[in-house]
């Protein structure tokens, strides 16, 4: 075997291994989700607690 016919068969099976591995997209998708889960309770605990640290105090200074 010569060695152009060697290096076309080493980049044949380097690019079918990389078209196979799906390991890194994996984590990549879990990683967007777990971002996008963080987006969404921080805009939730930012829109949201002045009007719950207000309701809080409001009820803990008519308990006292």
């Amino acid at each position: 075997m010569s060695s152009t016919a060697t290096s076309r068969t080493t980049g044949a099976r380097i690019r079918q291994f990389l078209l196979n591995d799906e390991r890194g997209a994996t984590a990549i998708e879990y990683a967007m989700l777990a971002s996008g889960i963080g987006a969404t309770i921080a805009a939730t605990v930012f829109s949201f607690g002045s009007q719950l640290k207000t309701t809080f105090y409001d009820a803990t200074a008519s308990l006292l």
